[in-house]
């Protein structure tokens, strides 16, 4: 019981629930990916994905210098993210961000951290 209201409270954010609608669109995603998509700051994504992780929504793996994240809710809880994907997948918002997602994803990790962290980031 408690873990579902963890979870229940991790998604009533707005930019959590584009994180996970956008998660279940793709795979996974690297953490750049999700600050590019939300247009926040990077320690505002970390923050969000923290939540999301720690209400056990969310695996995430590191390589190299990247972090990527995938949804992982618990086997109870399928019904809900099925409901969540169908019920507000067709909103206007969450249209935006899968027709964002297909130009972010299609940019190379280091050309993202580039232009959002300047060129010191990731010298070619």
């Amino acid at each position: 019981m408690i873990q579902n209201l963890e979870i229940l409270k991790a998604l009533s954010d707005m930019n959590r629930l584009r994180i996970v609608t956008a998660l279940g669109h793709y795979e996974e995603l690297c953490a750049c990916q999700i600050t590019e998509l939300l247009q926040v700051t990077g320690a505002t994504v970390s923050r969000h994905l923290g939540i999301l992780q720690h209400a056990g929504v969310l695996k995430s793996r590191k390589e190299g210098r990247w972090i990527y994240y995938r949804l992982a809710p618990p086997a109870d809880a399928d019904a809900l993210f099925q409901w969540l994907q169908e019920s507000i997948g067709a909103s206007d918002e969450l249209k935006a961000d899968r027709k964002a997602l297909e130009k972010i994803a299609g940019i190379g990790r280091e050309d993202l951290c580039r232009m959002q962290r300047g060129e010191d980031c990731c010298p070619k």
